[in-house]
């Protein structure tokens, strides 16, 4: 023992003046553990493929529904958290919300900048792979700002890495310049991408995501013609089509089929996302956020019957006694309504007074409106409700079809091509709408917009819509209404008590730059009426 105790003092004594003396200077050059070191990282192109990596997570998710919560469509189903405080209009830059959507934007920009700042240090003979590569974080980049200028108008453009001095110098770019540098970025982009991948690669971005994005941010910009342009490269690709079962399209048995165009990719286990918990009725497992977003009467009332007429007109054929009968079916795809069966096979029953889990009013977590988001709510995740394997739909075909057709609309380039663009999409194998046909500019521009708000519902799409629609106040102010039943013998709509949409005109159309930014970079101005 004595013999082992000497030793090892005799070891930790050499050790210490290796430390203290010719030790010293290679032990402050030891790499650091906890992160990589840029003088043994960007050397292969498996490391230059990791860092394009790094940036997907970036990506929206399930936040993209909870945009929906703040329009006209959605509510915020627990009453008392931020969401709910921008939906009622009583908030300001100091809303987490805000700050959150302006955070994590950045933070995908930051690690696209980090990576176009050093791909060009791997040293490689396959220009091809890094210019590819190049493609995928100048796009990902681009889908940040795109979000950003659609938010908050003039922004901090930023196309590579920064020091903390620089940033607090920061001024906000104007958005016209912001759209002009996104148009040039996604074009260049897609012409060092591929149209497709193959095996675990699948889920990359491809030239088709970049045209894709590159008409959305046209379509938002007001710039009708570039829009159309992007959108018809897409079409031509021959590379997309709309999945012919629009019950399935959100469904693991649907999951990289030929209409996806860009997702955010998941695995059970491994990457997983909690859109089941997230969004599921309460009676399914009763997660705490379960029904963070439900579906109001206004989005379930503009569905029409499946001859296409309007549920207000006499002759459609609607039944208020039997209202969810003869529909578009996108109607019951998209939402639980009151006798649809869940995920654990019962039925759903939210009518007040039940006696389920999900009866309105039974507790804050049950929906408010008496309809439950369909949406990426499987029969799958059931077991396990917060380990959802289901890659969640970014940008699609339908998305780019409606885009083509309604930037033509504007342009008054009213042409076959744009029925073609808009009927494909109503008669999807499981829907089949009447076509359109024969119609104004003023009818076609109502038409898509409708198409637009049904086809896209709760994908994150509609508070962008009613923004540069300029219609937000119109649609989103007053009370939040949501089933209607029979009521022994009397029809009764329910109404979300004590709550109130609001939209300022004079404010709301941007939101505000959040105060944290303010304060660290005091050169950034604010939006008008904050």
């Amino acid at each position: 023992m004595c013999t082992k105790y000497n030793s090892f003092v005799a070891v930790l004594a050499l050790l210490v003046s290796c430390i203290m003396t010719s030790c010293k200077k290679n032990l402050l050059n030891t790499p650091p553990n906890d992160r990589l070191s840029s003088n043994v990282f960007w050397r292969s192109e498996t490391d230059a493929k990791l860092a394009v990596n790094a940036i997907y997570p970036f990506l929206d998710s399930t936040n993209i529904i909870s945009w929906e919560g703040l329009t006209d469509i959605g509510h915020t189903n627990q009453f008392f958290t931020n969401d709910a405080l921008v939906e009622r209009g009583v908030y300001d830059a100091t809303n987490p919300k805000i700050g959150g959507e302006w955070n994590f934007a950045y933070k995908g920009i930051a690690a696209a900048n980090y990576f176009l700042d050093n791909a060009d240090k791997v040293q490689t003979s396959n220009t091809a792979l890094i210019n590819q590569l190049k493609g995928e974080a100048r796009t990902l980049r681009a889908y940040e700002y795109i979000k950003l200028a659609a938010f908050f108008g003039d922004i901090p453009l930023v196309t590579s890495m920064i020091t903390i001095d620089e940033g607090r110098q920061l001024n906000r770019t104007p958005v016209a310049q912001i759209w002009d540098f996104v148009n040039k970025e996604l074009s260049e982009a897609a012409d060092a991408l591929p149209t497709g991948y193959s095996g675990s690669d699948k889920g990359r971005i491809t030239k088709g995501a970049a045209l894709a994005l590159q008409a959305r941010a046209n379509l938002l910009a007001g710039r009708f013609q570039q829009a159309v342009d992007a959108a018809k490269k897409v079409m031509d690709l021959n590379v997309y089509n709309l999945y012919p079962e629009y019950a399935k399209l959100f469904t693991y048995a649907a999951e990289n089929n030929t209409e996806v165009i860009l997702d955010k990719q998941y695995i059970k286990d491994v990457y997983p996302t909690n859109i089941f918990a997230f969004q599921a009725p309460y009676s399914q497992k009763g997660s705490s956020t379960a029904n963070w977003i439900v579906p109001t009467k206004k989005i379930a009332d503009l569905y029409p019957m499946n001859n296409g007429k309007e549920i207000n007109d006499a002759s459609s054929g609607f039944d208020a006694n039997n209202p969810y009968a003869n529909r578009d079916p996108r109607l019951r795809y998209s939402i639980f309504v009151p006798g649809d069966i869940l995920p654990d096979g019962k039925v759903f029953n939210p009518l007040p007074n039940s006696g389920t889990a999900d009866a309105i009013g039974s507790t804050f977590y049950a929906t408010s409106t008496g309809f439950s988001i369909k949406k990426y709510v499987n029969s799958e995740d059931y077991s396990n409700i917060s380990n959802s394997g289901i890659n969640i739909i970014l940008l699609r075909l339908a998305e780019v079809l409606l885009t083509y057709a309604e930037a033509k609309i504007e342009l008054g380039q009213i042409d076959q091509s744009v029925y073609d663009a808009i009927n494909k999409v109503r008669q999807r194998t499981d829907i089949s709408l009447p076509a359109l046909s024969g119609l104004s500019q003023t009818e076609l521009r109502d038409a898509v917009r409708k198409e637009r708000t049904l086809e896209l519902a709760f994908e994150g799409v509609r508070l962008f819509d009613i923004r540069r629609w300029k219609i937000a106040e119109n649609v989103i102010q007053g009370t939040v209404q949501g089933i209607t039943y029979n009521n022994n013998g009397q029809l009764v709509t329910v109404q979300v008590q004590a709550f109130e949409k609001v939209f300022n005109s004079n404010r709301d159309y941007l939101w505000p730059i959040p105060q944290k930014e303010r304060e660290l970079t005091p050169s950034l101005t604010q939006n008008p009426g904050w």
